[in-house]
């Protein structure tokens, strides 16, 4: 792994690991749909006209348009969906830690679905990452955390293992931004169906709300999808899912600085045990490359 993969990675981690405090930030002053919606369709329409600046056209064959529609909906509309209508409810810092576990949960479903092998450290990995998870969810509901929302963020992660596990040997060829801004089209027109129906438009502007939107949209929303696609591409998504191991502690980490969020013993236990398991979970299914094999 180069030195070029390893800030990518180290890039995208910290992007995707500020979302949810950002996202935290926004439901508490305008419904969760409704400003999923908006924010896919800024993020869409920008990430499509710099594709179209870099000679980048509609031009997707099947499995590439079936790849759009499907992440779109898996990781757009249900799993970030779910995710902030949980965050109503539920902290930053939790959602981070469950939402976490999606590397786990495709390193299980590989195994127990695709007959994948996986190494002893691996299995032992997967045991510590769960063990993790469950003990921060059982402290908290223990100590009076919100059900529902744990739920909602345990299903969105499952979503997202699910559309991993479907696409992975898909390709994105040379449209790669073009295919990131149509997934975003896609879920925020299906967002806006529940969004219209469900939730009264009642927003409360101020700096705070707007810093947050503005963030959310451009860096974990454009950034931080683009750069995960250039790392899937340069090192291939096993070597780049390693980089995953680092979001349980940067999510609680932005959560407590930037939202003030406290943490307890065992939330500290639970996160670095989550975190040790998917290192060893990554480690353990990382593949030799053939000499002469470019990254």
């Amino acid at each position: 792994m180069d030195i070029r993969a390893i800030f990518m990675g180290l890039a995208f981690a910290a992007m995707w690991s500020s979302a949810f405090s950002t996202a935290r930030i926004i439901v508490q002053e305008m419904p969760p749909l409704s400003a999923l919606a908006l924010r896919f369709l800024i993020s869409g329409l920008f990430a499509i006209a710099v594709a179209f600046a870099l000679g980048q056209r509609l031009r997707l064959n099947r499995p590439q348009w079936r790849a759009t529609v499907l992440f779109g909906i898996c990781q757009n509309v249900l799993y970030l969906g779910l995710n902030f209508v949980a965050m109503q409810w539920i902290e930053a810092s939790l959602a981070a830690i469950i939402a976490s576990s999606m590397p786990l949960l495709v390193a299980a479903a590989s195994r127990l679905f695709f007959r994948e092998s996986l190494p002893l450290m691996g299995i032992l990995g997967l045991v510590a990452g769960f063990s993790g998870v469950a003990l921060i969810m059982g402290e908290r509901l223990s100590g009076g955390g919100d059900a529902t929302g744990i739920v909602l963020c345990l299903t969105g992660a499952l979503a997202l293992a699910f559309a991993t596990l479907t696409l992975r040997s898909t390709s994105t060829g040379s449209n790669l931004l073009m295919i990131v801004g149509l997934q975003m089209l896609v879920g925020s027109a299906v967002l806006a169906i529940p969004a219209l129906s469900l939730e009264n438009w009642a927003v409360i502007w101020n700096w705070r709300l707007a810093a947050a939107f503005a963030y959310t949209t451009l860096v974990p929303g454009v950034a931080a999808t683009w750069v995960w696609f250039l790392l899937v591409r340069r090192i291939g998504p096993t070597r780049a899912a390693t980089f995953h191991f680092l979001n349980p502690f940067l999510g609680v980490a932005v959560a407590a600085g930037l939202l003030g969020e406290a943490l307890g013993p065992n939330d500290i236990l639970g996160v670095i045990i989550i975190t040790g398991g998917i290192l060893a979970v990554q480690l353990s299914r990382q593949r030799p490359r053939s000499p002469g094999i470019g990254p």
